[in-house]
């Protein structure tokens, strides 16, 4: 029997503003997971033509940095993802505003500008969407948080869950919680990479050859967050089963304890909650 082909969720264009990293990140994921066609997906950037090229090449996407293309691209998308450098946003978005209808989606990859601002730029109260995606959604694995702005309706809701959904987990927030969602997930790798350096430098001081002490921690931070998700239970019950009273875990917990570990890693997830409040609001001034 053949079998039909399947309907990507999403039939109509959708324009990336920027063609860095991370949009090649969420582009190749909807293309893997069947979000949209590759040749729906329309990747605009600056100058860099080799880049585009590499683009059309890899994914089947169209690329263009030829100004009236550009234009006609961005005043006909029903969908715009703003993945443009911070410093370019403001001209950026200024220029956008007067090619907007006002049933075009917007959706910002950009850290620290938040709706208030992006609708200030573009001089329209458009529906506009923030995310914070991390960087593990270029495998796949991400976890992003979206707030959507009062103009956003039901579809175009929908629309920006498949877009992340196709690199890894959504997490609805309000805008307000966005820097503590920041702290968590949007920098949180930063933190499990540190403690695998000092894990494999102790397998090192302890004898053990690089590559093996490095593989070795890096399945044990992926079975413990496996262990996590497929058993359902808390990390705090996980951790006492393999505590025995006065076992030799026992004795390394107490050594992080000794040094405050718990409330370190709290402290660092407020102090990176509260430093990105502080960029988005120098971003803000600098902007406006």
């Amino acid at each position: 029997m053949c079998q039909q082909p399947s309907i990507p969720l999403i039939n109509h264009n959708i324009v990336f503003y920027g063609a860095g990293s991370m949009a090649e990140a969420i582009v190749r994921g909807m293309i893997a997971r069947n979000v949209v066609e590759s040749g729906k997906i329309i990747m605009l950037n600056r100058s860099s033509s080799e880049r585009l090229a590499e683009l059309r090449s890899r994914y089947g996407v169209l690329g263009y940095n030829d100004p009236e293309q550009k234009t006609e691209a961005l005043r006909t998308a029903p969908v715009i993802v703003l993945a443009m450098k911070p410093k370019d946003a403001a001209e950026a978005l200024r220029n956008l505003g007067p090619l907007l209808s006002p049933d075009q989606l917007v959706i910002s990859v950009i850290a620290g500008l938040t709706i208030r601002t992006m609708q200030g730029l573009l001089g329209t109260q458009q529906p506009v969407v923030r995310s914070m995606p991390n960087t593990s959604s270029s495998i796949g694995l991400g976890a992003t948080g979206i707030a959507f702005s009062k103009e956003v309706d039901e579809p175009g809701r929908r629309t920006a869950l498949n877009i992340f959904e196709a690199v890894g987990l959504t997490a609805v927030i309000d805008e307000e919680r966005m820097e503590t969602l920041t702290g968590i997930s949007g920098s949180g790798p930063a933190y499990i990479y540190y403690m695998m350096e000092a894990m494999i430098a102790a397998g090192i001081r302890g004898g053990l050859p690089l590559e093996q002490s490095r593989e070795l921690t890096v399945q044990t931070v992926l079975g413990a967050a496996r262990m996590v998700q497929q058993t359902g239970e808390e990390p705090a019950a996980l951790r006492k089963k393999v505590t025995s009273p006065n076992g030799s875990t026992q004795a390394a917990i107490e050594v992080l304890e000794r040094g405050d570990f718990f409330e370190t890693v709290i402290s660092a997830v407020s102090r990176c909650a509260e430093r990105s409040r502080e960029m988005g609001s120098a971003l803000e001034k600098e902007l406006q």
